[in-house]
């Protein structure tokens, strides 16, 4: 199980994390609050972001302001957390698929395991679950200051002689054009992130 023996601490360091963002920048609580996401007011800046897509290209900053985009840390060759996740982020984009087009969330899978999730792999990977799917990695000190930017940890584990996986955080993130909005913990439910992403979105408007 590749998540789960960090899942409990994944949870604790990211809520840590979102604790102290909100100590900082929580300017009174707003008449409604999401479901189950916790919102970051004002939301967090971006980390460095320096990323490549399954064909090489780069991925940075601008990606995110143009639009909102749900974050999921993973990679490939997860037995679990990460097909499920990402199953269930693709039942989600169907509850909203009533949104106008430049409403609709982009969903971005960050390869947690560069070294092994390149090129076609990645990309059909995702689109497995959505053709409309993303997906990102790097070189792993890019990899590493990105998540850590969300508070996600991650870790490769050998499991034999010439074999490993990588253990990770399995929460997922609501990225706003202006920065890191909301955290949603596991376990995911569909429509749940959804009521909490059209929130969101009404709270933050949306631009590209």
């Amino acid at each position: 199980m590749s998540a789960r023996p960090l899942l409990i601490g994944a949870v604790a360091i990211v809520a840590f994390a979102v604790g102290a963002i909100l100590a900082r920048g929580w300017q009174g609580r707003l008449p409604e609050a999401p479901e189950r996401a916790t919102e970051i007011a004002p939301p967090r800046p971006l980390p460095p972001v320096s990323l490549v897509d399954p064909d090489g290209q780069p991925l940075d900053a601008t990606f995110f302001a143009h639009g909102w985009t749900i974050v999921f840390f993973g990679f490939t060759r997860c037995p679990d957390v990460c097909p499920t996740t990402l199953a269930t982020l693709a039942r989600t984009r169907a509850v909203l698929a009533d949104l106008p087009a430049t409403q609709q969330p982009r969903v971005l899978l960050v390869s947690v395991d560069p070294e092994h999730d390149r090129g076609p792999l990645l990309a059909d990977y995702v689109r497995h679950f959505d053709p409309a799917f993303l997906a990102a990695t790097g070189e792993p000190p890019a990899v590493a200051t990105f998540a850590a930017g969300f508070g996600v940890p991650y870790a490769k584990v050998a499991s034999g002689a010439d074999a490993y996986t990588v253990d990770h955080g399995a929460g997922i993130f609501f990225v706003a054009p202006d920065g890191i909005a909301a955290y949603s913990g596991p376990p995911h439910d569909p429509t749940v992130l959804a009521r909490d992403y059209r929130l969101l979105l009404a709270r933050h408007g949306t631009k590209r």
